[in-house]
């Protein structure tokens, strides 16, 4: 691949490299680049990812660590809460982890914000770097330094800002997801392209058969212009106090199905169905044609992405959006689109209109 490391900045005096490899075979390299070499590390993985590459990654890291030590934690976004950030600081203190220490989150968005919350808060923060093995969190978790864990299934309502020192993504790792799993983080890539990029939103849908396909060319490209949008977009607002918000399209009606579908519907799932509630109000607002509306289910369709939830109640799915960590005052931030690849934030979406776009999507 051409151009194999993208730097993250961060207000002019931070920045971190995030390498695009197909294996595993140059992360001691960038371990000693990042000058993190000689440490004492814990690898924090699932049940999912620990058989596939605990130990490769295990093998790795041992010739440019003073330890390395593994946690793994049970698979599922069930467990991302604070019962589990509690076994990994035992596992941390146990394993004699200090403020030099490095934590390498082995996985995808679950793993990926779980690890970066424990590093965030165990000894009052210290470093970790994101090996992320899903399209989900390559595409968009691993980036921005975004951690955190649920509360009673209320998503990501406790967590902390922690950049990682860098974030390593081995391609290769997208063969072994399930089809269910790569079409979850096309999810997050479709809505991508929704919030600035209208060229790119259309790359991806004429190029669907060799996305589908893994070709790497195409998924290089793809995964690629995700972070540098996604990495644009952080660098100017890091901590989500203006434009970083727009990231969160689709995600104010996903989180709340997500939560009352009890997780049964996996994360990118939710997002596409939440990306067509916001493209309805959109067009319903007259800031999207019907045309460009019935694109935007296009696009989830040609990645087996669902655009309705079944089984739900639309007045109890208003008010779990009520209770989304993004209300501020009262208000609901909500998304909208004015056009393909021209998001903005708006704080006037009344719950009528909210109420429109849910029963669009519980058609």
């Amino acid at each position: 691949m051409a151009e194999e490391i993208l730097q993250v900045k961060r207000n002019g005096d931070f920045y971190y490299p995030i390498y695009f490899e197909e294996g595993f075979d140059r992360l001691a390299d960038a371990i000693c680049t990042e000058g993190l070499e000689g440490r004492n590390l814990c690898i924090v993985t699932d049940t999912h990812v620990e058989p596939l590459y605990a130990e490769k990654v295990k093998r790795v890291l041992t010739q440019v660590a003073s330890r390395v030590s593994v946690f793994v934690f049970e698979a599922g976004e069930r467990n991302k809460n604070l019962n589990t950030v509690q076994q990994l600081y035992k596992a941390l203190i146990e394993n004699q982890l200090d403020r030099k220490s490095l934590v390498v989150a082995l996985g995808g968005g679950v793993v990926g914000d779980l690890s970066g919350f424990g590093a965030a808060t165990y000894l009052r923060g210290i470093d970790f770097i994101q090996i992320p093995t899903t399209l989900l969190s390559q595409v968009d978790s691993s980036v921005g330094g975004k951690t955190g864990v649920d509360l009673d299934q209320y998503k990501n309502m406790v967590g902390a800002f922690h950049q990682p020192r860098l974030v390593y993504m081995n391609m290769n790792t997208l063969k072994s997801l399930p089809p269910v799993e790569f079409a979850c983080g096309m999810g997050e890539v479709l809505k991508t392209g929704l919030i600035c990029d209208a060229d790119f939103y259309e790359y991806v849908l004429a190029n669907h058969e060799a996305i589908r396909a893994l070709d790497t060319a195409a998924l290089a490209k793809m995964i690629r212009r995700c972070c540098e949008i996604k990495a644009g977009v952080v660098e100017r607002d890091p901590k989500e106090q203006g434009e970083r918000a727009l990231l969160n399209l689709g995600h104010t009606v996903g989180h709340a199905v997500e939560k009352l579908k009890d997780f049964q519907l996996l994360h990118g799932q939710c997002v596409a169905i939440g990306l067509v509630a916001a493209a309805y109000i959109s067009w319903k607002r007259e800031l999207l044609t019907e045309e460009e509306y019935n694109r935007i289910r296009e696009g989830c369709l040609l990645y087996d992405l669902p655009v309705s939830a079944e089984g739900l109640d639309e007045a109890a799915v208003l008010a779990v959006t009520k209770k989304d960590k993004k209300m501020e005052q009262g208000q609901i931030k909500f998304v909208l689109m004015k056009g393909i690849g021209n998001s903005f934030i708006d704080r006037s979406v009344s719950d009528e209109e909210l109420l429109e776009g849910i029963r669009e999507i519980l058609k």
